[in-house]
């Protein structure tokens, strides 16, 4: 064996023990994909509860209709106690809740803390949070015309409809879910759309909610045509989180209708391995298929997925279904949500073990939002120690610090025109 080769087979086995204790951990991580057969048989109870068929659950709007609201009829698919029962029911008087069908067949009935049921069913702990703000982003000192929310020079959202297939208990919007569905106006909806047409710097449009998905093809694309009239609107973009909670909603029609209006993006909000499933793939395939850029905005949450290990899997697992990492959120302080909240230690650590430990795909910038609308803000693992004049010293994903030179070439179009004089 010649030096080279011992060098690099020693390096090797170094890297490889690098990733021995996820590889270990990752098996005890559950995944949507991996336990279709416990997801098969919660959705035929499911539907033998609500009376459904099979034709029944592929069909989004009977997921929509047959969203669960009340605790009698969760209590008849969840095993819950009777100090939960009450519970629920005294929090939904503040704090409305819904979930569909597809969703919660995603929930271990076994495990009182599953992850997915902390995402979807109402906890006690809601009622304790007296600290938070309800409007934290200050979204409604950001609203210049209808329905719209601007922090930015060259962009702002349109806000539709309050309306979700789910509502996440974590949800920075849940002051405008009241206790009805609530689609905006086309009177509203046209004054956003004049607003967009009248700024001529506006150039990125995002339609969000509540989810855009919960509305019907025909309303949401006379949106989506009004807007790509606009001559200085390059691009639309769709936030959703129904590819999520309800995958049905991706219909061959859906398909056909947003394809013409490309460039079209859809950032989606998967926020743990076990949301991916057999379904959610299929819906994140057919947009891909047909052009759509996909990206996952997941959301730091305590005891859902503040753990280096959980959310390096996720990232994988969504790269997997063509769905590209684009944001890990700092959960907002929205009131009744504080027992989510993480340590930004959190998150810096999952970025710091993300980082060499997987390709940079897989690598989704964390952010924080600053309070009242201030906009987003990077967090990053301090990469870069020192800086002298011809060097800088930085340090590895592995922590080594290193010294590297720093010595920029003149300016190149001096440079060549002084070789040509």
């Amino acid at each position: 064996m010649n030096e080279s080769t011992r060098i690099s087979l020693e390096r090797a086995s170094e890297l490889k023990s690098r990733i021995e204790d996820y590889i270990q951990i990752r098996k005890q991580i559950p995944n949507g994909l991996e336990l279709e057969e416990e997801i098969d048989k919660r959705k035929k109870h499911i539907l033998s509860v609500l009376g459904g068929t099979e034709e029944n659950w592929n069909d989004y709007k009977w997921q929509l209709s047959n969203r669960i609201t009340d605790v009698d009829t969760l209590s008849k698919i969840l095993k819950l106690t009777q100090k939960e029962i009450n519970q629920i029911k005294e929090v939904e008087g503040q704090f409305r809740w819904a979930i569909s069908p597809y969703y919660l067949s995603l929930i271990n009935p076994e495990d009182i803390v599953d992850p997915i049921k902390l995402m979807s069913i109402p906890s006690f702990i809601e009622l304790e949070d007296e600290q938070s703000d309800l409007d934290p982003m200050g979204e409604e000192f950001t609203n210049p015309a209808g329905s719209i929310t601007r922090r930015y020079p060259d962009r702002l959202i349109i806000n539709v409809t309050n309306e979700c297939a789910m509502y996440c208990r974590h949800c920075q919007r849940r002051r405008n879910i009241g206790q009805k569905d609530c689609q905006q106006s086309k009177e509203v909806l046209q004054q956003s759309i004049d607003y967009v047409r009248e700024n001529t710097e506006i150039r990125d449009v995002l339609i969000t909610g509540g989810d855009p998905l919960t509305l019907n093809d025909s309303m949401l694309e006379w949106i989506i045509s009004e807007l790509r009239k606009i001559k200085h609107v390059d691009y639309i973009r769709l936030g959703t989180r129904t590819l999520v909670t309800m995958p049905q909603r991706i219909t061959d029609e859906f398909c056909d209708m947003i394809k013409k209006y490309h460039p079209i993006y859809i950032n989606t909000h998967f926020n743990h391995p076990m949301e991916i499933t057999k379904e959610t793939k299929k819906a994140c395939e057919k947009l891909a298929n047909i052009g759509v850029p996909l990206g996952n905005q997941a959301v730091l949450l305590n005891g859902v997925n503040n753990d280096k290990f959980i959310m390096r899997y996720l990232n994988h697992e969504l790269l997997k279904i063509r769905v590209r990492p684009y944001y890990i959120f700092h959960s907002k302080h929205v009131k009744g949500t504080r027992h989510f909240n993480t340590s930004v230690d959190d998150g810096m650590e999952i970025m710091e073990y993300l980082r060499g430990y997987t390709s940079g795909m897989a690598i989704p910038t964390y952010i924080i939002n600053a309070p009242k609308g201030k906009g987003k803000t990077p967090l990053l693992p301090q990469y870069l120690i020192s800086k002298g004049t011809d060097y800088i010293k930085i340090r590895t994903w592995e922590g080594e610090v290193i010294k590297v030179e720093d010595t920029p070439a003149k300016d190149i179009k001096s440079l060549i025109k002084n070789t040509l004089a």
